[in-house]
């Protein structure tokens, strides 16, 4: 069951060959855990060009460019149509058909733009923690932060209410708060990944997905009525860049 879930997983949340279909994606939508499982494979992909011989701004940019070409795009998809529906005058009902839109407005550009930002200059900071061996701080909080991030895309689907019918629903309406207990049980392998970062900071990467969620689901719940697809893509962008620069910040003072 939790190999299905975790390969149903990758193929939703990645753009990883590792095949599946109708059976992989109901052993998933229905396994939360799944989500930080997953969260392992992107974030030390991700990871490796850290500890690569190379510039550190060189480093940066392939980490960038190796997240989105095994993540792809969707979730930032999510993130610019929670752009969107954020800054749009009107009522509850014109928020969620903004959401809904597929055209990208100013306040989606603006959100996707600052995210990348944020998360480019985040990169650098992991660049210049990560050293030339197999662990460094960088891989950490890397590593911490993509799990975290998935994390938090559990903690809305575990905790929320569907929006409205769709992908989202798929997802919340099959799980409940009891889920989280799993999800917590799996986020724990990233605790022993702590010495190399001085501890502090893989716990504050690692919490941020599920504060970020939080703060995301409150924000569906008053102006959408519930979590959509895209509160839960748009939550991992989020919580991804916010643990990254937390993280890289606590293990610079700490």
């Amino acid at each position: 069951m939790v190999l299905s879930a975790i390969r149903g997983g990758l193929g939703f949340l990645t753009r990883l060959p590792v095949g599946g279909g109708e059976t992989e994606w109901n052993a998933f939508r229905r396994s939360p855990v799944a989500f930080p499982l997953v969260g392992y494979v992107v974030g030390g992909l991700a990871a490796l060009p850290l500890i690569a011989p190379l510039p550190v701004s060189t480093a940066a940019a392939l980490y960038l460019v190796t997240l989105y070409l095994v993540t792809g795009v969707t979730h930032a998809d999510g993130l610019a149509d929670l752009g969107d529906a954020a800054v749009v005058h009107g009522d509850d009902e014109r928020r969620m058909s903004v959401l809904k839109d597929s055209q990208t407005g100013v306040g989606g550009l603006l959100a996707l733009g600052l995210t990348l930002v944020v998360l480019a200059l985040g990169a650098l900071g992991l660049a210049g923690a990560a050293g030339r061996v197999a662990l460094t701080a960088g891989v950490a909080i890397a590593v911490a932060a993509e799990v975290g991030a998935k994390a938090g895309m559990a903690t809305l689907v575990c905790l929320g209410d569907p929006a409205h019918e769709g992908m989202g629903s798929a997802l919340v309406g099959a799980n409940g708060p009891l889920g989280l207990f799993r999800v917590a049980v799996a986020c724990l392998p990233v605790v022993a990944l702590a010495p190399l970062t001085g501890e502090v900071a893989v716990f504050t990467a690692l919490a941020c997905g599920p504060l970020v969620a939080l703060v995301v689901r409150s924000w569906g719940r008053k102006h959408l009525g519930g979590v959509s697809g895209d509160l839960i893509g748009a939550t991992n962008e989020l919580a991804r860049a916010t643990a990254i620069h937390v993280g890289v910040v606590t293990w610079t003072l700490l």
